[in-house]
């Protein structure tokens, strides 16, 4: 078995950090309940309540506006709410728009499934905010009050969204709006109240904490989702079952480490486009789906005519490569990609994109050993092609 020596797959998962572990063996060793009013149980839930902190101080909150998860999907599940309580008014959701390049988990609509409506993107991934505002014009108030769901960085082509303008659109209509920030978290600057949301996600794992852990970050304490778990009174009610210590310990210090050392976006993004200008001396016919908007520093979708995405990501796994297909938590589904469809792409070529998302501290050594085996594949996949 080949070992994979470089990991160009961070946008499935960061490498745990060894402060976010160093913190999660400290959590372990204090098995109390973090609910129990004795002192064991008050350690436990010191190490939540600073790890709400640091996740709030991420997005420009304080630690009451988060409420932790088992993870981003649950998240998304609990924000995509059929009734938003706004103070004391609980207000109906009529009808969910979701831009249709969304994760699986918000592109599924959660609890708002029956009341879907997608909005198209352009062919460069980034959402349509004139089909956007023609759809909320023609919003049926009497239903319920719209309600948005849009990513700020797309997990498969590293596309940004115009959040902060699609936002006002729907406060314009007196609507709410949901924002995976999954992606975003780490790479670039987020600001919750600057993007003009309601609701954000975050995920543990995408930002070197462990997996297992997510949070909803609201905007406001008196917006929020109507509870998707109920019984005790955890996190204030918001989401009841007992707090997994250990895991929400590790990812609040993984954001007190993004919080402080924020990705270098220009070197990575240098880094990137040599990637894809090295990719492009080789295979000329290749695609990279969004290069011609603003993207994630460290991402690229490559799309290769001839070459189906599984084939290429065993082929890269067997030079000590990791790659993706796509989405990590889809990537074993033989299935076109729904972000490429999505954008225009032809069903052979939806299913021929690989997904490139470089580490923060990717070196010029480690490009030139990805341009060598990629050079390698497409000899053996595509010898009529290569240059």
């Amino acid at each position: 078995m080949v070992k994979t020596s470089l990991n160009f797959d961070e946008n499935a998962g960061a490498k745990l950090l060894e402060a976010a572990k160093a913190a999660m063996i400290s959590a372990l060793e204090c098995s109390a309940n973090a609910s129990s009013v004795h002192s064991s149980g008050r350690r436990a839930r010191g190490f939540i309540e600073a790890a709400r902190d640091h996740v709030g101080r991420v997005v420009g909150v304080g630690k009451d506006h988060v409420i932790f998860t088992s993870g981003a999907t649950e998240a998304a599940a609990l924000a995509l709410s059929p009734v938003i309580l706004k103070g004391r008014e609980s207000l109906p959701v009529g009808q969910l728009y979701v831009g249709a390049t969304e994760h699986p988990c918000v592109l599924s609509g959660g609890r708002l499934a029956d009341r879907l409506t997608i909005v198209p993107v352009d062919a460069n991934g980034v959402v349509d905010l004139e089909a956007l505002s023609v759809l909320l014009d023609g919003h049926d108030m009497s239903t319920g009050v719209p309600m948005l769901a849009l990513m700020l960085a797309n997990n498969e082509t590293g596309v940004l969204h115009p959040v902060a303008e699609a936002a006002r659109l729907v406060k314009d209509h007196g609507g709410f709006v949901f924002c995976d920030a999954v992606q975003a978290i780490g790479r670039l600057p987020v600001d919750i109240n600057a993007l003009g949301v309601d609701f954000l996600s975050i995920s543990s794992h995408k930002i070197g904490g462990p997996q297992g852990a997510g949070a909803l970050v609201l905007a406001r304490e008196d917006i929020r989702p109507k509870p998707l778990l109920t019984g005790g009174g955890q996190e204030r009610g918001y989401r009841a079952g007992t707090e997994n210590v250990a895991a929400i310990a590790g990812f609040g210090v993984a954001a007190e480490q993004v919080m402080n050392h924020l990705e270098d976006v220009e070197s990575v993004a240098r880094m990137r486009d040599r990637l894809e200008a090295g990719i492009q001396r080789i295979s000329p016919d290749v695609q990279f789906a969004g290069a011609q908007v603003a993207r994630l520093p460290n991402t690229t979708m490559c799309v290769v005519p001839g070459i189906a995405a599984e084939t290429a990501v065993i082929a890269f796994d067997l030079e000590g490569i990791a790659v993706s297909s796509g989405a990590a938590c889809s990537s074993g589904k033989i299935s076109p990609s729904h972000v490429l469809q999505a954008m225009g792409f032809p069903a052979e070529l939806s299913s021929s994109g690989i997904r490139v998302s470089l580490p923060a501290d990717v070196s010029d050594v480690e490009i030139e050993q990805f341009l060598t085996a990629w050079r390698s594949i497409e000899y053996r996949l595509r010898p009529n092609q290569a240059a």
